[in-house]
């Protein structure tokens, strides 16, 4: 027997009436770049970064929690104007020292050290690729809106398939909610979203460019999902905050864009500047 319709759909309004809030914004910044964009990403940066020391049992007043949030932001910084190339060096220097850090506190206390150097590199690589991606001064813009809107409709899509049709779970052990019914409707969204992006932006394209990538962040972002909550799980955590009412979290937002954003820079870097991703 399915579950009640109550208990199916009983978080759908508050989610909606965030979405329908921070969406705009997020879209505006997006479509006005530069400072704009810089400024979301350091505030998501910084909300990311103490909610990872948070959900270790740390806190980012005093060491070892205290290293991250400024580790991961100036890598930020230094790919906003123009060096990602060291942002992205800064990061494993800024893990080893989180994790020295960790490694000094008193056992009974402790932050998980290797856990701490972790996160740096989980928060700061995804950091640095989204300013990176909307620097392209010919092609950011479209890119990442592309790849929200992709990864919006593959969570957006998930969450409904997943409690209309129920059915199989995809992974019970890490995340007994998710399942394959939801897998499919998140990746057809992504698709579906993807191709009429592209359409938008493109007067010309080839479709079957279009559902590749559209699919291949669709997968990412599914598989960042499940990452998270496998963290959660590992640490009895259910929302990494309470910051986003409906959606807990900057993590639980988010958990899917820290995975598709450095796919999606990747791809950026191999096309070359100037190109759109689905090109």
């Amino acid at each position: 027997m399915g579950a009640p319709v109550a208990g199916r759909w009983g978080d759908l309004r508050k989610r909606a009436l965030t979405a329908l809030l921070l969406g705009p914004a997020a879209l505006g910044c997006m479509w006005l770049g530069g400072g704009w964009w810089a400024g979301l990403m350091a505030i998501c940066i910084a909300g990311l970064a103490w909610e990872w020391v948070r959900l270790l049992g740390g806190t980012t007043r005093a060491l070892p929690g205290a290293v991250v949030p400024p580790v991961v932001l100036a890598a930020g910084l230094l790919a906003f104007l123009g060096w990602p190339l060291a942002g992205l060096l800064l990061l494993p220097a800024g893990a080893a020292l989180a994790l020295a850090a960790a490694r000094r506190q008193p056992g009974e206390r402790r932050v998980p050290p290797l856990w701490l150097g972790v996160g740096v590199l989980y928060v700061g690589v995804a950091g640095v690729a989204l300013i990176v991606l909307r620097q392209d001064e010919v092609a950011g813009r479209e890119n990442v809106i592309f790849l929200f809107l992709v990864v919006w409709a593959c969570d957006i899509s998930a969450y409904l398939a997943g409690r209309r049709f129920g059915g199989a779970r995809l992974w019970p052990a890490v995340s007994p909610n998710k399942t394959w019914a939801g897998a499919a409707g998140g990746l057809a969204g992504a698709v579906g979203a993807g191709s009429l992006a592209a359409l938008v932006f493109s007067a010309e394209l080839e479709l079957w460019r279009v559902v590749l990538v559209s699919a291949a962040l669709a997968g990412a972002a599914q598989a960042g999902d499940l990452l998270e909550s496998w963290i959660k799980r590992r640490f009895g955590v259910k929302d990494s905050s309470g910051l986003i009412p409906g959606h807990g979290g900057l993590f639980d937002r988010l958990d899917s864009m820290l995975a598709a954003a450095p796919l999606a820079a990747l791809l950026g870097a191999l096309l070359g500047p100037g190109v759109q991703l689905w090109r």
